[in-house]
């Protein structure tokens, strides 16, 4: 994954105990839990731009 750069986090307080008792179900600390959900959210966005461009280049022939 590279090095990591830590940056400031402005958050809901209600979110942030969400994620907290959901990183704590999952074993994980806070922010990789954080970690994991963007992770997770970029790997999905990948896959739906290769299907998106997929489907214009088939329309497109």
């Amino acid at each position: 994954m590279g090095e990591k750069k830590a940056f400031a986090l402005r958050i809901n307080q209600e979110m942030l105990k969400e994620l907290e008792a959901w990183a704590s179900d999952e074993f994980r600390s806070t922010n990789g839990q954080i970690e994991y959900l963007l992770h997770e959210a970029l790997r999905q966005r990948k896959k739906n731009i290769k299907k998106t461009t997929v489907k214009e280049k088939k329309m497109g022939e």
